[in-house]
């Protein structure tokens, strides 16, 4: 039988993916790629860290040449032609070579469609000023180096505040720039749940970064000689360099005008080997559709590494093998100045949303053992469904042992495990590693004690809203009183330290409900069970204590 011809359109990370898996599976198939950029493969994700230096070389970001994909895998790759359209029925395509502006036709087996995404620009005066930029190729990153270098701009002005936005604070911020970020969500990293997205900013903010919360872009003027970033809320930021990274819009031009079907999300629509509704036809990357693990429904999901996947499945399937990617738990994660910040599966704001009764948990925990030197905390809020523990989400934010964490909990998502399961997990353990009951362990407990029903906690925004309502219940601050020291207790609460209040019982009535709360939960779910086993017949235990207490009734950060 004869091997098919396939023709690839895009490179990078889905196309090139596509490209070299399709050569390990056909020696003899004819393999063309056409990339509309000057680069097949590089590192999208790596582009920030170039930027401000810590990427020392930009061949560094090169992953792979058109060459070396000659060489090494016999692709012919034609880089800077744009498709300009797509005949199914034909089985063909119409490329312009952009060097001479020739047209000419393509002929194909099969086809992988990879196109990528594009950012989003907002419809506002001045978005074409020469110091408006956006983040997505390399040819994106040379502009704005070249910026750099030639006037080490003093004010930097990024409008978003999303992965790349966040990224490009610190980075920007590295170079010896004074940088702004207008968001116009009420909170950066709108994937992650207000309280923990809060934790993140604050930690941006004591490093420099100005935070315009809650605004949005309307114009960008010149005036004087300068540049000035206004918002609707009468704000005039000055800025030498802008950074648009409100998001990024799938390329789906080509498939739409081919019959493709397209997706709710935007998306082109493809099954789990890559397929898209044309016989013959593939799809793979920032440009199609992929499915939650979780919810079952069809997200965007554009991450280099699903990407990756994506492309290697299309590009074997194409050559008639049957490799499956069957779906993503969302987990992303992104360095913000000393900070990791993760999430996989779904916020407690999502999964609410999705209509799941949710058990909140929060946990303050050191990454490897306390006595060990450098040991640094994280902060980990679990979201798990109500009623059978099934774990739904997580989200991690501290300096080290984030990364390890976060995959934990996002296998045990993808297999959907309950959060109890985590307990029985035979983790790796030395002092400079973890700790003899690692935070993951430590996770699997509380989910445990949750289904046992020795825990009843209750989140910051429920207490807020009961005491907002008013009603006949009792808030117990189980903390010392060299705590109570340095912060107030919550509204209309009471102070009993743990240690006392075995010996302070009759103060209290046993059959109203209590609420109790410490630091960060530990000793309130001690209080919980002594107040229960003492016949108390509704208790409960602030979810994250009175840390997390004060994101609900504080301002977020801004400037």
């Amino acid at each position: 039988m004869r091997s098919p011809k396939l023709v690839i359109i895009g490179g990078v990370a889905a196309g090139a993916s596509a490209a070299a898996k399709a050569r390990r599976c056909d020696e003899q198939a004819e393999i063309v790629l056409f990339e509309k950029g000057p680069d097949i493969s590089y590192a999208t994700c790596g582009l920030p860290y170039y930027l401000s230096g810590v990427i020392d070389n930009r061949k560094k970001l090169l992953v792979a040449t058109s060459s070396f994909f000659k060489r090494r895998f016999n692709v012919d790759v034609k880089t800077r032609h744009e498709v300009l359209r797509i005949e199914p029925a034909a089985r063909q395509i119409l490329v312009r070579d952009l060097a001479n502006g020739r047209e000419f036709v393509e002929s194909y087996d099969r086809l992988v469609l990879a196109p990528g995404a594009t950012p989003i620009i907002p419809p506002i005066p001045g978005v074409d000023l020469p110091i408006v930029h956006t983040l997505k190729t390399l040819e994106d990153t040379d502009r704005i180096f070249a910026s750099i270098q030639a006037g080490r701009p003093q004010h930097a002005v990024i409008v978003g505040a999303g992965l790349i936005g966040m990224e490009m604070a610190e980075n920007l911020a590295l170079t010896g720039a004074h940088v702004a970020v207008v968001e116009f969500l009420p909170q950066i990293l709108g994937f992650l749940d207000r309280e923990m997205a809060e934790l993140a900013c604050r930690h941006a903010a004591s490093k420099g970064v100005d935070f315009y919360l809650g605004e949005k872009v309307t114009a960008i003027i010149s005036r004087d000689g300068g540049h000035l970033v206004q918002t609707d809320q009468g704000r005039e930021l000055p800025a030498d360099l802008i950074i648009m990274a409100v998001g990024i819009r799938p390329n789906i031009g080509l498939a739409r005008e081919a019959g493709l079907a397209i997706g709710s999300t935007g998306g082109i629509v493809v099954d789990e080997y890559m397929r898209t509704s044309v016989p013959d036809i593939f799809a793979a990357g920032d440009c199609v559709e992929s499915r939650h693990v979780v919810t079952d429904r069809s997200m965007l999901f554009p991450m280099g590494s699903a990407a990756n996947k994506q492309g290697r499945a299309a590009g074997a399937n194409a050559m008639g093998r049957r490799l499956a990617v069957k779906g993503f738990t969302g987990t992303v994660i992104v360095k913000v100045f000393e900070q990791t910040v993760a999430k996989t599966g779904l916020s407690e704001r999502e999964a609410l949303a999705e209509g799941f009764p949710v058990a909140v948990s929060y946990l303050g925990a050191d990454h490897h053992a306390g006595y060990y030197p450098g040991a640094r905390e994280m902060k980990i809020k679990t979201v798990a469904e109500q009623a059978s523990g099934r774990l739904l989400g997580a989200q991690i934010i501290g300096e080290q042992g984030v990364d390890k964490r976060i995959d934990v909990l996002a296998t045990a998502i993808y297999n959907r495990m309950d959060q109890e399961e985590l307990i029985h997990l035979d983790l790796a353990y030395a002092p400079p590693y973890s700790s003899a009951r690692d935070p993951i362990i430590v996770l699997g407990a509380l989910g445990q004690n949750l289904k046992a029903g020795d825990w009843n906690p209750i989140t910051p925004a429920v207490l807020h809203e009961k005491i907002r309502q008013g009603g006949d219940f009792v808030v117990i601050d189980v903390r010392t009183g060299r705590e109570l020291e340095k912060t107030a207790l919550i509204p209309g609460a009471i102070h009993i330290p743990l240690d006392d209040l075995r010996n302070r019982l009759a103060e209290l009535e046993p059959h109203r409900e209590a609420i109790l709360y410490c630091a960060v939960g530990l000793r309130s779910y001690i209080g919980n069970r002594l107040l229960a086993m003492h016949g108390f017949t509704d208790v409960k235990s602030l979810a994250g204590g009175f840390g997390c207490w004060t994101f609900e009734t504080e301002p977020l950060t801004a400037r």
